[in-house]
């Protein structure tokens, strides 16, 4: 079998693999996103099914009002004596000086749960991973923030050791174990004992085209005892390779089959770019996000990791040789709702708060979401949405929803962040005295309506439906109000403006992905009520 590369497609960044027994667990990053942290399983890496989300209520995480692209960063998985533990980071502040934040601890005898309550533990900094020694101690390791303007951000990994009695850390015996490479920027730090050598495995670069991961490695756990791989190469990077299919690729973690094979699972991205522009630079715009792809290991004579076939990587990838058969076939891309369960599909996301009775309701046939603050809303939204896990693709829905105020709008959304996004709505027109069809974007909180004294009005009584046509660089919204005769806003828009690298440009905080959802807005306070159903979000099979 082959693993084809990115496994976990669209918004899966920061992959935190490990093997328990036969089968192998991957947790990734869910920032702003809920439910936290999303893990998959598999037992040939090949096929990968989701299993759950660790962090599910507002018991196990308070995302409210964290920023776009805070949140929860960067969870470690790890097993040892017989439970499950996850390290992770909530960030208050994105950018500027200082990475307000918290490192949480949470552990559970199966993946599944329950877990318990999450454990403050510290924040010296973010992207915190847990070690577990073979003499049965635990060492927290940590990328160290410094926020003075003078000195460089990045102050080293540290190593603390953690007391399980206890449930805290030792501050007393904190030292500073590697310094980086001048590279710098060093990040998401994994350490791992292998034949007497400790091993830390670090991503370096920054988490744009120049991303890498570097490993070091020492025989003791002692202050600046960890030397670098020797040679110019980095362990796993795509900055040389512009024009590989994978791009982007570092910060992961290393694991081990029953037999003894390695892989390194990481973060990864699929740019495209316009005819008009340099494959080099820029290199294009990741609208799906950071992916997680997994790349074969080799050992040489002096006990240091490869990459099997150079650091680049490859999109495809011998699969483990112990890995059982499956006649498994890779599902095609596509969901279909009709909301008659009154719990939200694993596909459904909201934002930084669990669904509940605020936003609305579930069940017997239709979403009904109650219009709270706008699309730019950190705290207040009614907004669930999925994840783009393919360059092309149709999404539509059916929507009932009669506003009586321009300050009351629901509709069908692509959205990034609270700064980026775009979306075809319904809202009321008072100078018609009549229910009208709208598009709008905003770009970096620059709010645009395309349609204005030309929008499109709703006959009396007609129920909605909205579509998206999402065509790899842009995108399309079409409308109809019997479900069946399509007509097309004449508004193409920049898938561009809906990725990290677009956003980069912008603000120093570009870590997600592109979503579509669903979404009602009444900033007048009076919860106008917009009903959803039949929902459908369909790939078409990626080019060539």
């Amino acid at each position: 079998m082959i693993i084809d590369n990115p496994v976990l497609k669209g918004f899966h960044p920061d992959p935190s693999m490990i093997r328990v027994g036969d089968t192998y667990y991957i947790a990734t990053s869910t920032f702003e996103w809920f439910p936290g942290v999303r893990v998959h399983s598999s037992r040939d890496m090949v096929h990968w099914q989701y299993v759950t989300s660790i962090l599910n209520s507002e018991r196990m995480v308070n995302l409210r009002g964290d920023p776009s692209s805070g949140g929860v960063w960067a969870p470690d998985l790890s097993y040892s004596d017989g439970r499950f533990w996850l390290v992770f980071s909530d960030i208050k502040t994105v950018t500027g000086t200082f990475k307000d934040g918290t490192n949480y601890l949470t552990s559970a005898e199966r993946i599944e749960g329950p877990w318990t309550d999450p454990v403050p533990i510290n924040y010296v900094g973010f992207d915190a991973s847990l070690f577990h020694d073979d003499d049965g101690r635990k060492y927290l390791i940590q990328q160290t923030w410094d926020h003075r303007e003078y000195h460089h951000h990045f102050d080293g990994i540290t190593l603390t050791e953690f007391d399980t009695s206890t449930m805290r850390l030792l501050p007393e015996t904190s030292r500073t174990i590697w310094r980086g490479t001048d590279v710098r920027l060093s990040e998401g730090p994994h350490l791992y004992k292998i034949n007497g050598w400790y091993y830390l495995f670090a991503a370096e670069g920054g988490t744009t085209f120049s991303h890498q991961e570097t490993v070091s490695r020492s025989r003791t756990l002692q202050a600046g005892s960890f030397e670098t791989m020797p040679g110019d190469e980095p362990f796993l990077s795509n900055f040389d390779t512009p024009r590989s299919y994978l791009q982007k690729q570092g910060h992961g973690s290393l694991v081990d089959t029953p037999t003894g094979e390695w892989y390194y699972a990481s973060l990864c991205a699929r740019p495209w770019h316009r005819p008009q522009e340099s494959v080099v630079d820029p290199r294009g715009w990741c609208t799906l996000g950071r992916e997680t792809s997994i790349q074969k290991v080799e050992w040489d004579e002096d006990g240091w990791p490869h990459i099997q076939g150079g650091h680049g990587g490859s999109r495809y990838v011998e699969a483990p040789r112990d890995a059982p058969v499956s006649s498994q076939e890779h599902e095609e891309g596509h969901q279909h709702d009709d909301f008659e369960s009154d719990t939200l599909g694993p596909d459904w996301c909201t934002l930084r708060v669990p669904f509940n009775g605020k936003m609305g309701s579930v069940g017997a046939g239709s979403l009904r979401l109650r219009g709270q603050g706008s699309l730019h809303n950190l705290f207040d939204l009614s907004l669930v949405a999925r994840r783009w896990q393919a360059f092309d693709f149709d999404a539509q829905v059916r929507m009932d929803f009669e506003p009586r105020s321009y300050q009351a709008m629901a509709g069908l959304t692509n959205y990034y962040s609270d700064a980026n996004f775009s979306w075809i709505f319904v809202t009321w027109d008072e100078r018609r005295s009549t229910r009208v069809i709208e598009v709008a974007q905003s770009d970096g909180n620059r709010y645009v309506s395309y349609l204005k004294d030309e929008a499109i009005p709703v006959p009396a009584g007609a129920h909605v439906w909205f579509k998206t046509k999402v065509r790899t660089s842009s995108y399309s919204y079409q409308y109809s109000f019997d479900g069946r005769h399509w007509a097309t806003v004449p508004v193409i828009l920049d898938a561009a403006v809906l990725s990290d690298d677009h956003v980069y440009k912008q603000i120093d905080g570009y870590f997600t992905g592109g979503f579509v959802g669903l979404a009602a807005v009444d900033y007048s306070g009076y919860g106008s009520l917009a009903t959803f159903s039949s929902f459908d979000y369909r790939e078409l099979k990626e080019k060539p």
